[in-house]
C-alpha cells in the first residue's frame, strides 16, 4: 500500500517511496553518491552484499550524523548462498561491514546463483527463508523479502515456510511492467520494487518516452520514475552525479490515463 511518500509493508513498517540505488557503484564512489542522496532528501538507501559496497555505504549514512531511524536501509542476501546456517554467518558479515545493529530490509538477491540463472533452487531458498524468518523475529531485520523471485519461486515461500514475502526487487520500466507478476504480488500484498527504472539507460534515448517527458515537462528520466509510482512500484535511481540525484527525486507531477495507456503499450527497449 502506498501514500505520495511512503509504501506500508504489510507488517506496518513504513518505506520512503523513493529509494536510492547502489549498484554498478564501485565502493570508492559509493561514499560520495550515498552522502550527496542523503544531502538532497533521500533517506532510503538500498545497497548489496554482492555489490562490494556495504562498508562505505554504511560509512556515509553514520557521517551524514542523522538519527539511524531517519534512514532505511536495504541490503541483500548473496544469491548463491542457499544453506540455512550460512544466511547466519552472511547476515553478520553485511551487518558488520555497514557497521548497523539492525538492517531495515534484507532480500535474497536472486532464487539462483548469478552463474546458474534458472536453476531450480527452491529448497535452497526455502531454507535461507526460514533463516531470515528467525532473524527478522530476533529483531535484527525489520522486514524481509526477495528479489528477481518470478510468481512460483515465490509460491514455494508461502507452501512452506511462515512469514509472506514483504518486497520483491525486480526490473520493472516502460515496456517491461511484469503484468503477471505484479498482480501477482499485489495479491498477496508484497510491495514491488522497480529496479534499472530507466532500463539501465536505453530509455533516454526512445522517442516516444523523450516526446512525452517534453509535453510534461520533464526529463525522460523523471518520466521514467514517476511511471513506475503510477503503477504501485517503489522505484530505485541510482547516479553517481549530484544534479541527476536532485532531478530523479523532483516528480510531484501526475501522468494522465492515456498516457499511462501510451507508455504501457510500448515494447521492452532490451529485448
Amino acid at each position: 500500500m502506498a501514500t505520495e511518500d511512503v509504501f506500508v509493508l504489510h507488517n506496518g513498517v513504513k518505506i520512503p517511496s523513493i529509494g536510492f540505488g547502489t549498484w554498478q557503484i564501485p565502493n570508492d564512489e559509493a561514499y560520495d553518491a550515498v552522502t550527496a542522496a542523503l544531502k538532497n532528501g533521500y533517506r532510503h538507501i538500498d545497497t548489496a552484499m554482492s555489490y562490494r559496497n556495504e562498508k562505505e555505504v554504511g560509512r556515509a549514512i553514520r557521517e551524514f550524523d542523522l538519527p539511524r531511524e531517519d534512514i532505511f536501509l536495504t541490503s541483500k542476501l548473496r544469491a548463491s548462498i542457499k544453506d540455512y546456517d550460512a544466511v547466519f554467518e552472511a547476515f553478520e558479515k553485511s551487518r558488520t561491514d555497514l557497521d548497523v545493529d539492525y538492517i531495515d530490509l534484507w532480500l535474497i538477491h536472486a532464487p539462483w546463483p548469478w552463474d546458474e540463472k534458472g536453476a531450480d533452487y527452491t529448497e535452497g531458498n526455502i531454507q535461507a527463508w526460514k533463516a531470515m524468518e528467525k532473524l527478522h523475529s530476533e529483531g535484527k531485520i525489520r522486514s524481509i523479502g526477495v528479489s528477481n523471485f518470478s510468481e512460483s519461486d515465490i509460491q514455494a515461500l508461502l507452501d512452506n515456510c511462515d512469514i509472506v514475502p514483504m518486497v520483491n526487487q525486480i526490473p520493472f520500466y516502460i515496456g517491461r511492467d511484469q503484468e503477471s507478476l505484479l498482480t501477482f504480488c499485489e495479491e498477496h500484498n508484497i510491495v514491488v520494487e522497480a529496479y534499472s527504472p530507466l532500463a539501465t539507460g536505453e530509455l533516454l534515448d526512445h522517442p516516444e518516452v523523450k516526446e512525452l517527458a517534453e509535453k510534461y515537462g520533464v526529463t525522460v528520466a523523471q518520466l521514467a520514475i514517476r511511471y513506475c509510482l503510477e503503477r504501485n512500484t517503489l522505484p530505485l535511481p541510482k547516479s553517481t552525479h549530484e544534479s541527476r540525484i536532485i532531478e530523479n527525486k523532483q516528480i510531484d507531477f501526475t501522468i494522465s490515463p492515456e498516457d499511462m495507456d501510451k507508455l504501457n503499450a510500448i515494447e521492452d527497449v532490451r529485448k
